[in-house]
């Protein structure tokens, strides 16, 4: 069996590897700047869907 995780391909997973060689203050602001960032995409994704089934019916 191998050891392969599939990785996101926008960078997410490099960018938390480098958050986790950082100072804990400075990888708890990182952390609280990338959770942010997923937030408003999650939520900017989420409008977008409830407009597309409003727009099926």
């Amino acid at each position: 069996m191998s050891d392969e995780t599939p990785q996101p391909t926008d960078g997410l997973w490099s960018r938390l590897r480098l958050i986790e060689g950082q100072p804990l203050a400075a990888r708890a602001d990182a952390y609280t700047v990338v959770h942010d960032e997923l937030f408003r995409r999650l939520e900017s994704g989420a409008k977008l869907d409830s407009h597309e089934k409003s727009g099926d019916r």
